[in-house]
């Protein structure tokens, strides 16, 4: 097939045309491939869940009779472990649920930290 001379320029210009346009598109124009948004749904989604449970876990911890002390243990166990002890305790399982969903013990636990007694 023979492409006549005075084409040749105009369809490296689409090319080039094309691959500047995704370049831009992809990297500064905020577009994003199917994967990505999925993968920033299911993020944003379970950081939902754990802002609508973590209250509740720190409810159900402030329910309990002696939950001075525990929040005194609480607060004096290492930073990394908080989440253990909140789970341990049984206050980031929900009703109904197994075990309790990732991260909501660790948000729980920020939040009983942050209280002023």
């Amino acid at each position: 097939m023979n492409i006549p001379s005075s084409t040749k320029p105009a369809l490296w210009g689409a090319v080039g045309g094309a691959v500047a346009l995704a370049v831009i598109g992809f990297g500064w124009g905020g577009w994003m491939t199917g994967g990505s948004a999925n993968l920033m749904a299911k993020q944003q989604s379970e950081a939902a869940v754990v802002s609508v449970l973590a209250p509740i876990c720190v409810e159900q911890f402030q329910q309990q009779t002696d939950s001075v002390a525990k929040l005194a243990a609480l607060k004096a166990t290492s930073s990394y472990k908080q989440d253990d002890f909140i789970e341990e305790g049984g206050w980031a399982t929900m009703v109904g649920a197994e075990k309790p969903t990732l991260g909501t013990a660790k948000a729980c636990a920020e939040m009983l930290t942050n209280l002023s007694e």
